[in-house]
């Protein structure tokens, strides 16, 4: 018997998953980095990532960004989040994550194509986003969704901007 991906939009009952996955993210930024702790410390130090965390559905909300979540049977598996930035009808998508007992069912590409298709139906015209040079997987998964390199779209820390990445995809 299978077990049905399904993709949908965050309840507040979602959340405690929602930062489950978001601290794993971290953990696996963290993991990819040692070499890194100014950065880790700069994007993802404890305090500042809590609070974070605990501002996501605000951050977040309808009608102009969303949290998806992707689960498997009854598991939560997966997220991804969308907001709007300032430049006309662009949105960011961020914190994408995957738990790894779900890597290889879909779900990664699943979140993006969604929060992609959602974001065009908010009235986006271009998303954008950003990883670690170091996420290998996901930058992979980006260039087959049709993301394109693009400039930084923030003000990044020069000494950081080497280990970033910058995607655009219209929409």
């Amino acid at each position: 018997m299978s077990v049905t991906l399904t993709i949908r939009s965050a309840h507040p009952a979602d959340m405690e998953d929602v930062a489950r996955l978001c601290w794993a993210y971290r953990d696996l930024l963290i993991e990819r980095s040692v070499d890194l702790p100014q950065m880790v410390e700069a994007y993802y130090a404890k305090d500042s990532y809590a609070a974070l965390i605990a501002d996501l559905p605000r951050i977040h909300a309808r009608p102009k960004g969303d949290i998806l979540v992707a689960t498997l049977g009854d598991q939560t598996v997966g997220c991804a989040m969308y907001y709007p930035l300032p430049a006309p009808a662009t949105t960011e998508i961020k914190r994408v994550y995957v738990a790894p007992s779900a890597r290889g069912t879909g779900a990664g590409r699943a979140l993006m194509q969604d929060a992609m298709s959602r974001a065009k139906s908010d009235g986006y015209g271009r998303v954008v986003l950003d990883t670690m040079s170091r996420l290998t997987e996901a930058i992979a998964l980006y260039e087959r969704l049709g993301f394109r390199p693009c400039t930084p779209y923030y003000e990044a820390d020069p000494a950081f901007i080497p280990h970033l990445r910058f995607f655009e995809h219209p929409l």
